[in-house]
């Protein structure tokens, strides 16, 4: 067991164009005191350029020139800040139809993805999709976070009849639970302080539930696979170094190495440049083998009898990120850990192509067997990427599915 703790929460925010990510954002900046003197003072003088009477919180997080002149949000803003109880890594993702692979982008690490919507406008088009991606991606934790409250006179009957609208969908989409908050971004009601104008909600403002959401599990209780990233050669001793991203891997393990099959020994842990009895992920290690064996980048070591399956027909749900078109004959390249080999499509699920931003399924066929894992039981090893082979282009995320 990793004796570290788990004290830092990856999230993304998402919804649809206007629902107010960017000031929900800010305010919760602001308002946990993470905002330095200097950022404020550049947003009170932008916002008082614009003629606001009070500082556009949204800009905290709106960075671009472009987002800042046309009042959106079209990449993915990373910001970083802590409480007393705990750290925060958040992604301000971008609402546009058009921008839904950034989306995918913010929300791909994330333990926990807060999807907005306005409550004059209620679930729309925009809000399906970012909920149909937290369940694609297998985000553990999804808020749902009725905004613009105070536009709305603050009314309970608004929440609960959006809250079930949205229930009915989640179902339907794979999203097995949500949490939903009602909150006024721009005022500041239920974002860190409780909100003194809705007292017939009895639930935890939203830093609350942030701060308390249990973080994933420990990445060392999985099974064990260590991708190895590049061979060492010290005379004639052999070090496979790469990252540990799941499990543990202990001197005197029996190893399997894939897709060979082969089995070996553990003689020999380097952590830091310093031998080690026992390693856990996500550390980066050496591992020295008992056998000299043929080990290459993009093998994987795996310990105990879970072993992740070893396939060449790939089957997938996905998301396509290239302005490129995906069809059916392509020839590619999969990139799946440190592994990549040759593949051609299969099938697309019925459809004739993939274009941007499209959420799809696909089959795949690969020219060597991949070590795989299934999407929802590990994030790391079940993902993969589908690259373009003329110029190295990303083309398409991919999670396995197994079942």
């Amino acid at each position: 067991m990793s004796t570290t703790t788990i004290d830092t929460l990856r999230f993304a925010t998402a919804g649809s164009v206007d629902d107010g990510k960017s000031t929900l954002v800010g305010r919760l900046l602001h308002d946990s005191k993470s905002v330095l003197t200097d950022q404020l003072a550049a947003v009170e003088r932008v916002s008082a350029d614009r003629g606001q009477d009070a500082p556009d919180l949204a800009l905290l997080t709106d960075g671009l020139r472009a987002e800042r002149e046309q009042g959106i949000t079209i990449d993915v803003a990373y910001r970083y800040f802590a409480t007393p109880r705990r750290r925060f890594i958040l992604a301000d993702t971008p609402g546009h139809v058009q921008y839904t692979r950034n989306m995918v982008t913010g929300a791909s690490t994330a333990e926990l993805t807060i999807v907005l919507v306005d409550a004059r406008n209620g679930v729309v088009e925009q809000t399906l999709r970012h909920a149909a991606v937290a369940a694609l991606l297998r985000v553990p934790h999804v808020v749902l976070a009725v905004n613009k409250m105070d536009l709305v006179g603050y009314g309970q009957p608004v929440f609960e009849r959006i809250v079930e609208e949205f229930a009915g969908h989640a179902a339907e989409l794979g999203l097995p639970s949500f949490t939903p908050i009602p909150v006024s971004a721009l005022v500041g009601d239920n974002v860190v302080d409780r909100s003194a104008h809705m007292d017939w909600y009895a639930g935890p403002a939203l830093l609350e539930f942030l701060e308390d959401v249990p973080v994933g599990a420990d990445p060392s209780d999985a099974p064990a696979r260590f991708p190895v990233q590049y061979v060492i050669r010290d005379g004639e001793v052999r070090w496979y170094a790469g990252q540990l991203v799941s499990g543990s891997l202990r001197v005197g393990d029996r190893v399997t190495v894939h897709p060979s099959g082969g089995g070996s020994e553990i003689t020999g842990i380097s952590v830091l440049g310093t031998e080690a009895d026992a390693a856990y992920a996500p550390q980066s290690v050496s591992l020295r083998l008992a056998d000299r064996r043929d080990v290459a980048r993009g093998d994987m070591i795996t310990a105990g009898a879970d072993a992740p399956a070893l396939t060449q027909d790939v089957r997938a749900a996905v998301c396509h990120l290239a302005d490129r078109p995906l069809r059916v004959g392509d020839r590619v390249l999969v990139r799946h850990t440190t592994r990549t080999v040759k593949a051609i499509v299969k099938d697309l699920a019925g459809a004739a192509e993939l274009t941007a931003n499209d959420l799809g399924r696909i089959t795949l066929r690969t020219a060597e067997p991949l070590a795989l894992d299934d999407y929802a039981v590990s994030r790391r090893t079940g993902a993969f990427l589908v690259i373009d082979p003329a110029d190295g282009a990303t083309l398409t995320a991919g999670m396995a599915d197994l079942a």
